[in-house]
């Protein structure tokens, strides 16, 4: 375990802004990072499932890279990048290349997906990439996107072993085996949230924040209601919670991005709400009825 590192808080997974012409949009990119950064959120993950990071080619996610690492370094902020794949070979590379990266501080591994390795398969896989990786690691477990997901006893086997220091929860529930492993965890092993309607509820049993893709609108309420959590101002979670939920079941009612960047914008925040194929972009009447969700947590 590194006990210098804290990754409790609000946690931005940002999205990926093209341009007209479908390039990325490095400039957005900075311009996010510094609104959300000045919003009160602890740091960005670069390269998650928000961020279409198997839709990028290798220089595309080099440029993200660079330009997270960018801001997160002139702000003193913490910066997590998604390097997980199917291939434990091509995880490792993609770990061991964020050596020296500014402000980097973790690599976030989603369990290999598409594949669907046995249980014991894919701890064997999280030990071989943490002995690898240069910078410690948190496992996203997201079973309904990689057709594979960790048990608790497998979690809490991985939290015991150097170089695993916390993981992504997002399996569409505060479930048993959440439970446990938010009881049964060491004290210096990260539980952040990775499913947004869950976020209070999980923190207020002991997590330590979210890595929240609803939290590029309405940032700073959203960390209003980690922070309450994590301080245990239950009335005032619980109050932004029961305010921020509809904004979360808007945001997600089409494949996650779509709807952010359609709603981003609409706000003026980045150029084009394309995401790229085969990922379509919202309907026009989901990103209303985001934007207007939106305007009512605001209020």
């Amino acid at each position: 375990m590194n006990s210098a590192l804290d990754l409790r808080g609000l946690w931005v997974p940002l999205i990926t802004p093209f341009a007209a012409d479908g390039s990325v949009d490095c400039e957005a990119i900075r311009r996010l990072c510094h609104e959300y950064l000045d919003a009160g959120a602890v740091g960005i993950v670069a390269l998650g499932t928000t961020g279409e990071a198997p839709a990028l080619d290798a220089d595309e996610k080099t440029a993200v890279i660079a330009a997270c690492s960018e801001v997160c370094a002139q702000r003193g902020a913490q910066l997590m990048v998604g390097t997980g794949t199917n291939s434990t070979r091509t995880t490792i590379s993609g770990t061991v290349a964020l050596k020296g990266v500014a402000a980097c501080t973790s690599a976030l591994v989603v369990v290999p997906y598409y594949v669907r390795p046995s249980e014991a398969a894919i701890v064997d896989h999280y030990k071989a990439v943490a002995a690898a990786s240069p910078v410690p690691v948190l496992i996203y477990n997201i079973p309904y996107r990689t057709g594979r997901g960790l048990g608790a006893a497998a979690v809490l086997e991985l939290a015991a072993v150097d170089n695993i220091v916390g993981i992504k929860q997002a399996v569409g529930a505060l479930d048993a085996d959440t439970l446990e492993i938010l009881r049964d965890a060491p004290s210096d092993f990260f539980v952040l949230c990775g499913d947004d309607a869950y976020i209070t509820p999980i923190i207020l049993m002991g997590g330590h924040g979210a890595i929240a893709a609803a939290s590029h609108v309405c940032t700073q309420r959203f960390v209003e209601m980690v922070e309450c959590g994590v301080h245990g101002k239950l009335d005032d979670a619980v109050r932004h919670a029961s305010a921020l939920l509809a904004v979360v079941a808007a945001g997600f009612a089409e494949p996650n991005p779509a709807v952010w960047k359609g709603a981003l914008h609409a706000q003026g925040r980045i150029s084009s709400p394309d995401l790229r194929a085969p990922m379509g972009n919202a309907s026009e009447a989901s990103i209303q009825r985001c934007l207007a969700a939106i305007s009512a947590a605001s209020a």
